[in-house]
């Protein structure tokens, strides 16, 4: 079938300048709808109310979706990146002070509620009577920045073993809190029991400084930062999610890498 004549003539090509004006104006076009649809649902949200978290609930479920595909996945053979020692920088970012206030003496110990009535009190040098673990990474902030960075302890795997807390590894959560109860964290337990968690009483080879945890901190490499718990006063185990100070925030609670 053939375009008629009178038809073919009333036609006209368009030049390259009026394609692109076209083609660019259409652009624009799907550009500012798509922009304006985004803005609509994000204010929709936004002025949802927040729950107990301070956080939407369609944020929430969101959050949770990605954890039990992160969880899915996880594998404890599955370790952060290690770098050498001489790439680790000697001055160390603090991440955060919460339940960092005043200093700490001899005096502290460490206590382990095994279960309700039966708490496992250590000192510091029981820790270091165990294995001493290494670990040089890249530290992960949520804030957007990172560094690599050099830690020792011992494994939080073998301290379980060491002082038969066996039973408590087949718990799914570990719950953490700092002596003034200002600052706590819950890490799931596979992730602490990957080989490269250790509870930290060394930073760059020397005692950690009082800003950075001491006496006893948490490295936990396939986390963030906000999951590194400075100076533990207590742990506990459940398979109940324990209280998290900044997943209370609006913050994702897993916070896996």
């Amino acid at each position: 079938m053939t375009t008629p004549p009178n038809i073919k003539k009333g036609l006209k090509k368009r030049t390259v300048e009026q394609e692109i004006k076209c083609r660019t104006f259409i652009s624009f076009s799907v550009f500012f709808l798509c922009l304006t649809l985004g803005g609509v649902l994000f204010f929709k949200i936004y002025n949802q109310p927040q729950n107990e978290d301070n956080l939407q609930p369609i944020l929430r479920k969101g959050l949770r979706a990605n954890e039990k595909l992160l969880s899915l996945f996880f594998s404890k053979k599955r370790e952060a990146k290690s770098f050498k020692k001489s790439d680790a920088v000697t001055k160390v970012r603090v991440n955060g002070d919460v339940g960092m206030d005043g200093n700490l003496d001899t005096t502290w110990r460490l206590k382990i509620a095994r279960k309700p009535g039966d708490t496992l009190v250590l000192t510091l040098n029981d820790l270091k009577a165990l294995p001493k673990t290494e670990i040089v990474f890249d530290f992960k902030c949520v804030e957007g920045w990172s560094q690599v960075t050099w830690w020792g302890g011992v494994r939080f795997s073998d301290f379980m073993e060491k002082y038969n807390l066996v039973p408590q590894m087949g718990m799914k959560y570990v719950g953490m809190i700092t002596p003034d109860e200002a600052y706590y964290v819950g890490n799931d337990m596979p992730s602490m029991l990957q080989p490269q968690t250790i509870l930290c009483y060394e930073m760059n080879g020397k005692p950690l400084p009082q800003d950075q945890g001491y006496p006893l901190r948490l490295i936990i490499p396939v986390k963030y930062g906000i999951k590194h718990l400075k100076r533990i006063g207590v742990m506990y185990f459940s398979n109940e999610k324990p209280k998290d100070y900044w997943a209370e925030q609006g913050y994702d609670y897993f916070a896996g890498l």
